[in-house]
């Protein structure tokens, strides 16, 4: 149903419901794509027929629209600002606008992210093809669903009333850009002064225009100003663990060209804790090193770290960056699952067969080499973040290449729908930095099935990932 339709329903029993619904919805605000974007709607604005009637930035009608950027035409990676459009036109009574950013050099594809910071605009949402949109109420958190990559911000019903009778009126927002630097942004923006109450798509007046914002030239210094999480290929969760990977991403991290650890940047068996040049503090501690790039920072938790927020540091020839707070927790275990191994809607595990083969159902269509596993075969499958390991006796510190075998610390436990599995083995991976093993022995009793849903719980803490794994006989 379109938001017109939703519109219509919710509206029936007030006053305002005899008002065409076309009216009432651009009085609550316009669909999305009537900002000139190429490519959308023709590239129109809303002086379009069906949605306002009237020439755009005709000069007869002396009004404008003016957008009002605090960091003037530029903006900083990841740092949320507040912008405000101001609509004046001394013939009508009551104004409306739409907006978006949009890649310069791609304007189909979204810059960043848009939030009202009052009850008179509201968030947009849409899906590429226009056809499918929903807003985001006020009262729900400022984020649009999965698939709609679209975003507009625009006046609400309350904005729209609030404006009747005080021309020139001024909307504020905020838009948070990219993280990275993406080159030049571009600000679509179109207005529509109009009559007021009741709401009219007849004489009103049209006002378009573009702005253009290129990254701030602050120096060097590198900028955590996309977070940091633990490794996104074993969940990606916004908490870590002391011997955990974390992915940092920001700007001006490291070099241009991406750089992964090598075997000279070892000293014996001890990791990097400095990489081209580049490297991590964690409330003080020096972490280990394995992967550096403009925009993004690989790095193990180290010991002595303690739990709760910790203060993320990264270091280069330029200087430190400010400090980005992680939580930090004893444990924080996630198991090897890359989103593209998502097949049916189910994420799988990236598990192995005893024959080297990946652990997949039937139905996959990764073109890899795979298939379900066997009841009774042993199953190879990696995670981080669970915890201290032993070797006779002794911990296994982070930043230190594996040479025999060991346990962990806590109780772990696993199973497929709901079955125990037996765990041949359970500890740091031989040879590895950080990386746990799994060695785990199918049920004999488990039914052949593509979605065996896969848990398991470690000194207490049951994994948060929702996993699959596939059996067949």
């Amino acid at each position: 149903m379109t938001r017109r339709g939703k519109i219509a329903i919710a509206k029936t029993a007030v006053a305002l419901a005899a008002l065409p619904v076309l009216l009432w919805a651009y009085s609550y605000g316009p669909d999305p794509g009537y900002v000139g974007v190429p490519g959308e709607n023709g590239g129109a604005t809303c002086a379009t027929s069906g949605c306002h009637l009237g020439t755009a930035n005709n000069p007869a009608n002396k009004g404008s629209v003016t957008l009002n950027v605090p960091n003037g035409a530029t903006y900083t990676p990841g740092v949320a600002q507040t912008l405000t459009v101001t609509i004046l036109d001394p013939a009508q009574n009551a104004a409306g606008f739409q907006l978006t950013a949009r890649l310069a050099s791609t304007p189909s594809t979204m810059a960043g992210s848009l939030a009202p910071t009052d009850l008179n605009t509201q968030l947009m949402c849409s899906q590429p093809n226009l056809a499918v949109f929903e807003p985001v109420l006020n009262t729900s958190p400022q984020t649009c669903p999965s698939g709609y990559t679209l975003q507009y911000i625009e006046q609400s019903l309350a904005g729209f009333n609030n404006s009747v009778g005080h021309l020139p009126y001024t909307f504020s927002f905020t838009w948070t850009p990219p993280c990275t630097n993406v080159g030049n942004v571009t600000i679509y923006l179109a207005a529509d002064a109009g009559s007021g109450n009741p709401p009219s798509e007849d004489s009103d007046h049209i006002y378009a225009t573009t702005y253009t914002l290129s990254p701030a030239t602050g120096g060097n210094a590198p900028a955590i100003s996309c977070g940091a999480i633990s490794a996104s290929a074993f969940g990606g969760f916004a908490a870590a663990a002391a011997g955990s990977w974390i992915e940092i991403y920001g700007t001006n991290l490291g070099p241009s060209t991406g750089y992964q650890w090598q075997g000279s940047d070892f000293s014996g068996n001890n990791a990097p804790t400095k990489l081209q040049g580049v490297s991590v503090s964690i409330n003080g501690q020096p972490a280990f090193v394995d992967y550096v790039s403009s925009g993004q920072v690989n790095a193990q938790v180290p010991n002595g770290v303690g739990t709760g927020p910790a203060a993320v540091t990264v270091t280069t020839s330029a200087g430190s960056s400010a400090p980005y707070t992680l939580t930090l927790n004893a444990l924080e275990p996630g198991l090897l699952a890359p989103s593209s191994f998502t097949i049916g809607g189910n994420q799988y595990v990236a598990a192995f067969n005893s024959d080297g083969s990946y652990t997949l159902p039937t139905t996959s269509t990764l073109g890899l080499n795979s298939r379900p596993a066997r009841p009774g075969e042993t199953l190879v499958i990696y995670g981080i973040g669970f915890g201290p390991a032993v070797a006779n006796g002794i911990p296994i510190p982070p930043g230190v290449v594996v040479t025999q075998l060991n346990s962990l610390s806590n109780s772990m436990q696993m199973f497929f729908g709901g079955t125990p599995v037996a765990l041949a083995y359970q500890g740091l991976a031989p040879n590895a930095v950080g990386l746990y093993q799994f060695n785990v022995v199918v049920p004999s009793s488990i039914a052949n099935s593509d979605a065996v849903p896969l848990t398991f719980n470690i000194g207490g803490n049951t994994g948060s990932q929702t996993l699959y794994t596939a059996v067949h006989n």
